[in-house]
């Protein structure tokens, strides 16, 4: 038994078990609730002008028929603040800046498809951001069962929704649904907000398909884009996982 001193008691050693639930912690990261706690008022503070971005957005609501370079502006802003939220708050690295990719291809991507005529150029840009999202959630451990969950799913969706599209357009889909594919499987494997945020990115591409190609869905917009901008965040807060928070 030790007595009351702690510093005179020597350090027990940990059993496997508890330095796997160590390694565990740390790759879990911070929970959100602890993130957005006092602890760290400079995640609030700069994420505000993100949900200032997209209050705008919805409070503006520029209809689609009307496109424009305020429209893609007011598009994009969410995410470009989402850059500047990594650039104060996340800790530096490569995998920092593969996620800052991400998002600036993402802008381009929805500023591209604020034009019907640029659809393809967005699709193109997004499919980029996948790949940066990609490179940043890496390719170990494969985890294959996982990946064959996820191919399952979406060739059931994409077997429904290539029936409705012109010939020169089912090539572009299929591959950026590979792709797409490939970045929920990955998120799903690094876990925490990453899997969430890819989930609701590849549901909100699922509407926005639909939408698009098979059957035009009430509120599809809403529920696009309110997912959209959701899984952006939740997908970039993998990059807080590390506490090693700047508070600059």
């Amino acid at each position: 038994m030790c007595n009351h001193k702690a510093s005179l008691c020597p350090l027990k050693p940990l059993t496997p078990k508890e330095k796997q639930l160590n390694m565990d912690a740390r790759k879990e990261g911070l929970p959100l609730e602890t993130l957005f706690s006092d602890q760290y008022p400079q995640v609030r503070r700069w994420l505000a002008p993100f949900i200032l971005a997209c209050s705008l957005y919805f409070l503006l609501w520029i209809p689609v028929d009307q496109p424009s370079w305020v429209s893609a502006l007011i598009k994009c802003q969410p995410i470009l603040c989402l850059v500047v939220f990594l650039w104060a708050v996340a800790p530096g690295g490569s995998n920092t800046w593969l996620l800052q990719g991400a998002l600036v291809c993402s802008a381009v991507g929805d500023a591209c498809l604020i034009w019907p005529e640029a659809f393809f150029y967005g699709m193109a840009a997004f499919s980029v951001a996948h790949l940066f999202y990609l490179g940043a959630f890496g390719l170990t451990p494969l985890q294959p069962g996982l990946l064959l969950c996820t191919t399952l799913a979406s060739l059931t969706y994409y077997s429904f929704l290539l029936l409705h599209l012109e010939q020169g357009m089912v090539l572009p889909v299929v591959a950026y649904g590979l792709i797409l594919n490939s970045m929920l499987w990955r998120s799903l494997v690094w876990g925490g907000s990453a899997s969430w945020g890819a989930v609701l990115f590849t549901f909100s591409d699922g509407v926005l398909a639909w939408d698009t190609f098979v059957y035009s869905l009430p509120f599809a917009r809403l529920v696009t884009m309110s997912t959209y901008y959701a899984a952006q965040l939740l997908l970039i807060l993998s990059a807080l996982r590390n506490p090693g928070l700047k508070t600059h």
